[in-house]
């Protein structure tokens, strides 16, 4: 997900889709950790989705 596509989304849509993608990293992760992804770029992309969508929510909650 590009920046430019974040800044469109508003706050509950943010928020709601930081959750979800969270919750998603998170299931990743495990099942990475017992067998091995065969993309485990995936892990990167999204560890680096949610950090774009947390600091997008962190912008708008100090303004």
């Amino acid at each position: 997900m590009k920046q430019s596509e974040i800044k469109e989304l508003s706050a509950a849509d943010i928020k709601e889709k930081f959750e979800a993608l969270q919750k998603k990293y998170i299931d990743l992760k495990m099942a990475h950790a017992i067998t091995p992804l065969e993309n485990p770029m995936q892990l990167r992309t999204l560890r680096r989705t949610v950090a774009k969508l947390a600091t997008e929510l962190t912008k708008r909650e100090n303004q």
